[in-house]
């Protein structure tokens, strides 16, 4: 497995096997790596010739110093976990001052308002930090296809958003949502969590299971009451919103349409925020 840390390297390497026809797939990462990240890149691995995996815990998309100073990080056991996947996987894993140059400014983008509702009612800038750095990443690697997960569905229309407007060639690809056995869906910061939280965060996946269960006979503001009343009964959840919205617009919907819908859910666990979400129809 190779592994690069500058962008002039990896260009060149990845320009050589271009000019060879080779196909190239990316998933972005923050390191961290879990049965989640492993599934994109095996997608991965099967359609392309050569998967270039990022790790990068990027500073601009954190809404406090707390939580991007204790944001899981194990490079070397993530290192240890690639080699043992595959020999046709390329790392990139810079340093910040190779992708910002000392300067963490952010970009702008215009995200035609799936950036309104959700996680960016709650996280400020985040949505803008995520299309900054993977803007960035998508213009360094020139992959054929990327791969993104489910689990962060508003991040995923965001990118395919941001593909659009700056008219990229890369093809992203919709990959499942990766849960363990009993539906918690796999996250980087599910390390941050104790064994009994772990249990307690299985109500999460518990009331998305219950709106697609009762989306055809109740009314969304009435699975909306049941779920807000039964989450605020658990002392170690702390609900921060739990939303159904359109699936492609992601507009909150207030009553039942035929058009694609999913429903929404953020909480802290014992302090951690976790996300989630499940199409309903």
């Amino acid at each position: 497995m190779l592994i690069f840390r500058d962008i002039s390297t990896v260009q060149n390497h990845l320009n050589n096997l271009k000019i060879n026809g080779k196909i190239i797939g990316f998933v972005p990462t923050m390191g961290a790596l879990h049965d989640g990240h492993l599934s994109l890149i095996k997608q991965s691995l099967q359609k392309t010739d050569f998967t270039v995996v990022s790790i990068f815990v990027n500073p601009t998309q954190f809404d406090s110093h707390e939580d991007f100073n204790t944001y899981p990080s194990d490079t070397e056991k993530d290192i240890d976990l690639l080699k043992s996947i595959s020999d046709e996987i390329i790392l990139f894993n810079p340093a910040s001052a190779e992708l910002y140059s000392n300067d963490l400014k952010l970009d702008t983008f215009d995200f035609n308002g799936l950036d309104k509702f959700m996680e960016g009612e709650y996280r400020g800038h985040h949505f803008h930090g995520v299309a900054t750095i993977v803007n960035k990443l998508f213009s360094i690697i020139k992959a054929d296809y990327a791969y993104f997960g489910e689990k962060d569905f508003q991040q995923l229309r965001i990118i395919e958003n941001l593909i659009l407007e700056k008219k990229l060639s890369i093809k992203l690809i919709r990959c499942e949502t990766i849960r363990s056995s009993e539906g918690l869906a796999l996250s980087s910061r599910n390390n941050k969590l104790t064994f009994s939280s772990k249990k307690i965060a299985t109500n999460l996946f518990k009331a998305l299971n219950f709106a697609k269960e009762k989306i055809d006979t109740l009314s969304v503001n009435e699975i909306e009451k049941i779920i807000t009343d039964s989450l605020s009964k658990i002392s170690d959840i702390k609900l921060e919103y739990f939303v159904i919205a359109d699936e492609e617009n992601l507009r909150p919907i207030k009553k039942k349409q035929t058009q694609k819908c999913r429903a929404f859910i953020a909480a802290y666990i014992s302090g951690v925020r976790l996300i989630d979400n499940i199409k309903l129809y």
